[in-house]
């Protein structure tokens, strides 16, 4: 009898072993499944919250996916890092793939899902102003921004859309780096900036300066941040494509779907410095920004290169479906 209790053990350990054996085979076959893509941010910032919510939330895994996040200051250094092979796949104002086109670039960008419809810079006073109104800025100074960037060109698009000269009427210094904004302003330069959240909360809760308007609320719809990659690459992995616009997709319809302070939780690991109250705000502030779906019609897209236009970035407008890449969605 204890023989065979013996044997029984045995056996039962060799089970458990085997079992233990196949499981992480298992695993090591599902994690060898998943396919790494650098993926190159033009800012890192509370604006982007459906897609950090897609990270926290494994969407990217769910779908085959591996997020190497690179934070890449500047839409030209995101296209750079792009062209150059350093990121496959760029996140940055949907601008950037007309400069690349109109460069001449052959293996150039195509934009293939939207995060944000909207500018999601806010005008931030130094001095409180009751009954604000963009004739408030006149004969003031303004940081806002890179020359050529979509930020900047927004700004200059809603002066003119209001009836004010930027060039008259107004001194637009855009000498300082995007990250660098803040820390001027503090810092005592200008009586205006323009600043994404949180950076503008934070600004305004350490008495520094008051948000007076959203420039995506003066502006209207365009594809303001984007997906691109290479022709080349969208060809050689059009499944890959279409399961990262999925993750995004569905880090959308979390964000449409869950109060402020859930997706607070869910993106805190993203901004470990940021007090989740101040997170909640800035998502509060942001939602009007984020679209129902990554698709984006060829109307925000024109009206995008008309603000280019207007700014004198570009002459002419490029078609949707030369710079578009359209997913089936099915």
């Amino acid at each position: 009898m204890k023989k065979i209790f013996v044997y029984l053990l045995f056996l039962l350990f060799i089970f458990i072993v085997g079992a233990a054996a196949l499981f992480d085979f298992n695993s090591d076959k599902k994690a060898k499944k998943l396919e790494k893509v650098t993926l190159a941010e033009v800012a890192h910032t509370i604006f982007y919250a459906p897609m950090y919510v897609a990270i926290e939330n494994d969407y990217f895994k769910d779908n085959g996916i591996d997020i190497d996040l690179v934070l890449t200051s500047g839409a030209d250094k995101v296209t750079a890092a792009v062209l150059s092979g350093d990121a496959d796949i760029g996140f940055c104002g949907s601008e950037a793939t007309i400069y690349v086109y109109n460069g001449g670039e052959k293996d150039y960008l195509k934009t293939f899902s939207q995060l944000t419809k909207k500018d999601g810079s806010f005008l931030v006073s130094r001095e409180k102003i009751n009954n604000f109104t963009l004739n408030n800025l006149k004969g003031k100074t303004i940081i806002g921004g890179r020359a050529g960037g979509m930020p900047e060109m927004s700004l200059e698009y809603a002066l003119k859309k209001n009836g004010i000269d930027p060039r008259k009427d107004v001194s637009i210094d855009t000498s300082i780096a995007f990250a660098a904004m803040s820390g001027a302003f503090i810092g005592g330069q200008g009586d205006f900036v323009t600043l994404f959240e949180p950076t503008a909360t934070m600004v305004e809760q350490q008495g520094y300066g008051y948000i007076v308007a959203s420039i995506g609320d003066l502006v209207g719809t365009v594809p303001y941040t984007s997906y691109s990659a290479r022709i080349s690459y969208i060809n050689n992995h059009k499944n890959l494509i279409k399961n990262f616009d999925k993750a995004i997709q569905n880090g959308l319809d979390y964000v449409h779907s869950h109060s402020n302070s859930e997706i607070a939780k869910i993106i805190k690991n993203q901004f470990p410095d940021t007090k989740e109250k101040d997170l909640e705000i800035a998502i509060k502030n942001y939602r009007s920004s984020w679209p129902k779906t990554t698709n984006f019609t060829k109307e925000s897209f024109n009206h995008l290169q008309d603000i280019m236009i207007d700014y004198g970035e570009i002459k002419e407008k490029v078609s949707y479906n030369k710079l578009t890449y359209k997913i089936n969605r099915d």
